[in-house]
């Protein structure tokens, strides 16, 4: 019986913790949709001749950090960059600091 018990406690356990986990993901989840809309938001905003991309002058007035790390993003170097730019170079720094590839 106290084996059972035991067993019947760990899985309990176990089931809570999987619950934990599965609602900080769900947060997590929400929390890169909001941010991923306020980006959107701020890039929109910031592109001044709607077309898709920033130049460095747009960044500058618009999304500091963005021309601050301009050059790092634009690896084309075409002098201007894309939403989906600044999400790789995101994803990367993201992975850089957990100390992993992209």
């Amino acid at each position: 019986m106290t084996n059972s018990r035991a067993i019947a406690g760990r899985a309990g356990f176990a089931l809570v913790l999987a619950s934990i986990a599965a609602s900080a993901a769900a947060q997590d989840s929400d929390r890169i949709k909001q941010m991923a809309a306020e980006m959107q938001k701020r890039f929109a905003a910031a592109d001044k001749n709607g077309d898709g991309r920033l130049t460095k002058d747009e960044a500058q007035a618009g999304m500091p950090y963005v021309y601050k790390h301009f050059d790092e993003i634009d690896k084309n170097r075409q002098g201007t960059i894309s939403l989906a730019e600044i999400a790789a170079y995101a994803r990367e720094q993201r992975a850089t600091r957990q100390g992993s590839a992209p």
